[in-house]
């Protein structure tokens, strides 16, 4: 199944508990946007891969008040990847765990180079590139354990219990907004 125009709920609703997840903050580096946007690259459009990471990180951070330089360099990065996991997934009929974990590997590694890496010393002087280097190590071996989590559990259910369920179209879901409209008028 491939998203259609019909599935602005599906992506509404994720993007509301990814960031739902992020605020409850259970695990350290609580972020679960990479798991998610894994399945949403495989199933949708090109478009809809770069916007639902990149949507879901400024939202949050509208929501939270740390809009900033940061917000443009994370959400950029989160989008790029959204797009390659996209080109990467686009066809494959049976996507594993191992295919999603590999992803969120290179995702994660790729991420935290361009924003850790790279980005905090430019946005963040006088930090050096060494020392960003060397901070940025602990943060992406915890990076990679709560992805690689996150991919393990979340991703499956977003994919089967979202994405691939028919009761959450649009049309059903508008459907039933608008009986109980009617019966609450």
């Amino acid at each position: 199944m491939n998203f259609t125009k019909s599935n602005r709920f599906r992506l509404v609703l994720s993007m509301v508990i990814a960031n739902a997840i992020r605020l409850i903050k259970i695990i350290p580096n609580n972020d679960p946007i990479m798991s998610m946007a894994l399945p949403f690259s495989r199933r949708s459009s090109a478009l809809t891969s770069v916007l639902f990471p990149l949507i879901t990180m400024v939202s949050f951070d509208v929501v939270t008040g740390y809009v900033g330089a940061w917000t443009a360099v994370t959400a950029i990065m989160y989008g790029l990847i959204g797009l390659c996991f996209h080109y990467f997934l686009k066809g494959r009929e049976n996507v594993g765990i191992k295919t999603y974990l590999g992803c969120g590997i290179v995702g994660v590694l790729a991420f935290d180079l361009v924003t850790g890496v790279i980005a905090t010393p430019l946005l963040f002087p006088p930090m050096t590139f060494m020392e960003a280097l060397i901070g940025q190590m602990p943060f992406t071996l915890m990076h990679l354990i709560t992805t690689s989590a996150f991919i393990i559990v979340v991703t499956p259910l977003l994919d089967k219990q979202v994405l691939m369920n028919a009761r959450l179209d649009d049309s059903r879901v508008s459907g039933l907004i608008s009986r109980l409209l009617v019966r609450t008028a």
